[in-house]
């Protein structure tokens, strides 16, 4: 609240440490090379395997506004794993996330998401835990010698909206005319 009457206009000390109040950037450039060379540490260390991390499931969002979406979800269920014959033990090894709460409430996602481990599968090459004892399961030495580290997101799904056919219903009632002051009048 402001002072009232004809009193003598305070001696306002406004210059206080305002060193501490400015933030500057000067590291910026500093920080972009630290980021680049721990991505970089980082690929080699986890290689041969994506820099990306495990193979995530297309899910929907949530809510009404956004169920229409998709996106990577964080993990396959069991009954995925389960269609697409991975062992749920296997699938952290091999590179899959796994998320034993989630539930599939429609066919079309589980099926959509087997497909999507069957692509990975079949695109899947397994290095031998000693290179002089493969064991079964694991990728030839033609396939080993061509292998490459993926840089990008491991099997991208196509993100955007899911188009789905409109019920009869709604059909029905585009095809009627309103009018505010008599009944439906049908085309």
């Amino acid at each position: 609240m402001a002072p009232k009457h004809n009193n003598m206009v305070f001696d306002s000390h406004f210059h206080k440490d305002w060193q501490r109040y400015v933030k500057t950037w000067f590291n910026q450039a500093g920080k972009k090379k630290t980021r680049r060379t721990r991505r970089l540490v980082k690929a080699a260390a986890v290689a041969p395997r994506p820099v990306a991390g495990l193979l995530r499931p297309v899910v929907h969002c949530q809510t009404i506004r956004y169920n229409a979406r998709v996106r990577a979800g964080r993990g396959f269920t069991l009954d995925e794993l389960k269609a697409a014959g991975v062992n749920r033990k296997q699938a952290l090894s091999i590179g899959i996330a796994v998320d034993h709460r989630r539930k599939n409430r429609s066919q079309e996602s589980l099926q959509a998401n087997v497909l999507r481990l069957k692509e990975y599968k079949s695109r899947l090459i397994v290095f031998p835990r000693k290179a002089s004892k493969p064991k079964k399961g694991d990728s030839s030495q033609a396939e080993l010698d061509v292998a490459t580290q993926l840089t990008g997101e491991v099997h991208p799904h196509q993100a955007g909206l899911v188009r789905h056919h409109r019920s009869c219903h709604h059909r029905r009632r585009e095809e009627t005319v309103r009018f505010p002051d008599r009944k439906d009048v049908p085309r």
